[in-house]
Order: structure tokens, then C-alpha cells, then sequence
């Protein structure tokens, strides 16, 4: 079984900073991954009892504590005292197999025992962590913050989804981000023999395409910009 990827594009007062990937420990914590996941693509419609979009689109990190962690998920009111799962309410504490004994790691935020909804840390139940975009998450860390601990800046996801692997009818890897609100974009497609090098030689050009991980393709490349056209021609 391969662990769900799923991403944040995140800015900071306006200003985009980059992209937050997670991989989910969905062979641990099954439900408590897939309400992330499903929190992610935004794909479970309107919650039961907030009556907004279940999606993660849109929210701002809005507690941040330096040296201790990162927390957001209130997809409903925005200040930590709303969101729901995708259960409906809040659901069980999933377990605690994972433990927090290093940094970046992804945990539900509740109001005490088997109280979990939408909201997370980034630093209760341990059912994730950051593979990539650590910079962006210590950039956060680090914003000043008012007596509530809340950034003086929004720092806010203004796009979310799952990264999915496939392999194409041709032996070629596309890595395609979904999200339901948007058109599927594809990421990058690679032959399996550029694949390979990319894995086994750190090969420095195909690196900024693909990051090498222990299961899979990880993330993002950015898109090419377009040539313009040249004078006089059309």
C-alpha cells in the first residue's frame, strides 16, 4: 500500500511562498488520513453541521507558536473555534502508534479525547508528515503574531489537492495533481529510463522536475513558461 501525497500551495500577505507536501500514514491511521485527503481535494461537498465547503481551500494558518508548531484547518470561521471532518462533526481518536519524535510531523488539533475535526498542527494523533516544503513551514513559524497567536499576516492555502502517480499506455509516469474545484493539472511525465537516473544519480537537471522519495514521484515542478513570439512573426 502506498501512503497518500497530498500538497498546500501556500502565501504569505499576498506573496506566493510555495508548496507544502504530506504524506499521509494511511497504513496506520486510515480515517483520520482520509478525512485530510478528502479535506484536500474538497471533494465531500458541504459539511453536516457547518453547512460549508469540506475543503481546505481558502484557510489561513491561524495560531502559530515559535519552536512549537503551525495549526489551521477552520475552514468555517477562520479563528480555530469552527471546521468539522468529513464524518460529519468530529470523530475518535484514531490511535497513537506514532509518536511526535521529530520535526514536521502532521497531527490532528481537538479540543480533548476523540473530539478530532478538521483542524491540524504541523509539528494529538500523529498521522503525517512534510516531505516537502519544510522552508515554507518554518517561514510561518516564524511570522510575528498578536497576543493570540494569530499571524500579523495572512498565511494562507489558495490551492489543495492529492498528487496521484499513473503509469501511461506507453511506459511513460505522470504525477497529476486533482483537485475538484480545478482542472486536473499535470505535473510532469517521465520516461522510466530518465526515472531511474533521476533515482539512482541525483541527476541535478531532472532533480528540479522530480524529488527523489522512498515509494514515489514527489512533487512540483513549475510550469514552463511559454516562448513569446518573436516581431514580425505570427
Amino acid at each position: 500500500m502506498v501512503n497518500a501525497r497530498v500538497f498546500f500551495d501556500v502565501e504569505v500577505g499576498g506573496l506566493p511562498m510555495g508548496r507544502i507536501v504530506f504524506e499521509l500514514f494511511s497504513d496506520t491511521c486510515p480515517m483520520t488520513c482520509e478525512n485530510f485527503r478528502a479535506l484536500c481535494t474538497g471533494e465531500k461537498g458541504l459539511g453536516k453541521t457547518t453547512s460549508k465547503p469540506l475543503h481546505y481551500k481558502g484557510i489561513v494558518f491561524h495560531r502559530v507558536v515559535k519552536d512549537f508548531m503551525i495549526q489551521g484547518g477552520d475552514f468555517s470561521i477562520g479563528n480555530g473555534t469552527g471546521g468539522e471532518s468529513i464524518y460529519g462533526g468530529t470523530f475518535a481518536d484514531e490511535n497513537f502508534i506514532v509518536t511526535h519524535n521529530k520535526p514536521f510531523l502532521l497531527s490532528m488539533a481537538n479540543r480533548g479525547k476523540d473530539t478530532n475535526g478538521s483542524q491540524f498542527f504541523i509539528v494529538h494523533v500523529v498521522f503525517g508528515e512534510v516531505v516537502s516544503g519544510q522552508e515554507i513551514v518554518s517561514h510561518i513559524e516564524g511570522l510575528p503574531v498578536d497576543r493570540m497567536s494569530r499571524p500579523l499576516q495572512d498565511a494562507k492555502v489558495v490551492n489543495c489537492g492529492e498528487l496521484v502517480l499513473k503509469i501511461k499506455s506507453k511506459g511513460t509516469i505522470a504525477l497529476y495533481s486533482i483537485n475538484t474545484n480545478t482542472k486536473n493539472e499535470k505535473i510532469v511525465i517521465l520516461t522510466p529510463d530518465k526515472y531511474n537516473v533521476c533515482l539512482q544519480q541525483k541527476n541535478e537537471k531532472l532533480s528540479k522536475v522530480v524529488r527523489q522519495s522512498p515509494s514515489q514521484i514527489l512533487i512540483p515542478i513549475k510550469r514552463r513558461r511559454k516562448k513569446r513570439a518573436r516581431k514580425g512573426m505570427l
